[in-house]
């Protein structure tokens, strides 16, 4: 479950950000082949930012989709799953989104 060190990164950069103001949302980007529950985020959120300047503030999580361009027959991909395959059969794709992990904006008090 590396939510829950992901999720305490994104604490931890928030209330330093905060600076001791409440915090009231934190918007967060999270590519779709990062392997990253957006639940399991949520449920490791509430808990990390219990007793903190984030404690009931709101996890907004935006998913972009993958894409990929194939370096084999010059495709772009667009991956369904974590498993990068071209439609042609070659592996050889590069990642061009997807696999953003990001602190979008954050409102404070």
């Amino acid at each position: 479950m590396h939510e829950l060190s992901i999720t305490q990164s994104i604490v931890d950069a928030v209330c330093e950000r905060a600076a001791g103001r409440p915090v009231y949302a934190v918007q967060v980007r999270v590519g779709m082949l990062t392997a990253v529950v957006a639940d399991s985020l949520r449920f490791c959120f509430d808990l990390v930012a219990e007793g903190t300047v984030a404690e009931g503030a709101r996890l907004e999580i935006d998913r972009p989709p993958g894409a990929g361009h194939c370096r084999s027959c010059g495709g772009d991909v667009a991956p369904t799953d974590l498993v990068l395959l071209c439609p042609c059969g070659s592996a050889d794709v590069a990642v061009t989104s997807g696999q953003e992990l990001q602190i979008i904006s954050m409102k404070v008090g």
